[in-house]
C-alpha cells in the first residue's frame, strides 16, 4: 500500500500532475465545485484536497492556509507526490493607485520578505515564476475578455503590524503591484525542484488600508474576481 503524504494526508496515487493551490479551504472546495467529477481526497488541518477533470484533463484544488512556512509544507508534499505544476489562485492588497478592488494581477516574481524561503536559499537567489505558466495565464485571461496586471508582487509574513512599520511605501516606489503571503515560498521551492509554478491574485483592497475600518475583502467585486481568477487559473492549468 503506498504511504500517505504525512501533513496532506493524500494517497500520491491518486493525486493529479497539475494542481492548483489557494490558501482558504472554502475556496478550495469551490474550485472543486467546478470540475467534472470533483470528489474529496483529503482533509487534515488547513489542508483540504480534492480533485475532478477541467476540459477533459484530470487536476487537483489543494487548500494551503495563510503563510509560507504552512504553505511550504503543502508544496513540498505535493510536490513529493508527483505534482508537476502549481499555479496559486489568492487575494493581495494592491500597491498602485489603477489596481483597484477587483482587479487581477499575475505575478511573474516576488520581493522575499518571507522568513521561509531565507532558509531554503541564498539572499541573493530570485523567487520567479516559470514564464510558460504565465503566459499560459495571460492567456488565459486574454480568452475569458479579462483584464489582468503583470508584475512583481511583495510576499511578506506579517498582517497586522507590530511597531515595526511595514515596508509599503518603499515597494510602491519601486513598483511592486501588490503584497501577499505565500508567493516567494511557491515560486522558489518550484525553482529548487524543478516544478513549474505561477500566480493569479485578486485585489480585495489596498495594502495600506486601515485594517479596523477601510479593508473589506468581503464585497462583490472581489468575490467576482476570485471566480473569475480560478476559471483563469484552471484554464492556464490545461492549457500546457
Amino acid at each position: 500500500m503506498t504511504d500517505r503524504l504525512p501533513n496532506l494526508k493524500i494517497n500520491p496515487e491518486e493525486l493529479p500532475k497539475r494542481i492548483i493551490v489557494c490558501g482558504d479551504p472554502g475556496r478550495a472546495e469551490q474550485i472543486a465545485q467546478c470540475l467534472d467529477g470533483g470528489q474529496l481526497l483529503a482533509k487534515n488541518r488547513e489542508y483540504h484536497s480534492y480533485k475532478g477533470s477541467w476540459k477533459g484533463v484530470e487536476v487537483a484544488v489543494v487548500s494551503h492556509g495563510v503563510g509560507s512556512p504552512g504553505a511550504a509544507v503543502c508544496f513540498e508534499e505535493l510536490i513529493k507526490g508527483g505534482a508537476e505544476v502549481l499555479i496559486r489562485v489568492g487575494t493581495a492588497g494592491s500597491y498602485q493607485k489603477d489596481i483597484q478592488p477587483g482587479h487581477l494581477v499575475i505575478s511573474h516574481s516576488a520581493v522575499r520578505m518571507d522568513g521561509l524561503t531565507r532558509q531554503l536559499v541564498p539572499e541573493g537567489f530570485p523567487a520567479v515564476a516559470n514564464r510558460k505558466v504565465v503566459d499560459q495565464l495571460v492567456q488565459s485571461a486574454s480568452m475569458r475578455q479579462q483584464q489582468a496586471h503583470e508584475g512583481i508582487t511583495l510576499t511578506l509574513d506579517v498582517f497586522y503590524t507590530g511597531v515595526v512599520e511595514f515596508p509599503h511605501e518603499l515597494y510602491k516606489k519601486a513598483g511592486v503591484l501588490a503584497v501577499e503571503m505565500e508567493n516567494s515560498s511557491l515560486f522558489t521551492i518550484g525553482a529548487i525542484r524543478g516544478v513549474k509554478t505561477g500566480a493569479i491574485l485578486a485585489i480585495d483592497g489596498f495594502a495600506d488600508a486601515d485594517l479596523s475600518n477601510e479593508y473589506n475583502p468581503h464585497t462583490d467585486v472581489v468575490a467576482k474576481a476570485i471566480e473569475q481568477e480560478a476559471l483563469i487559473a484552471l484554464d492556464a492549468l490545461v492549457l500546457g
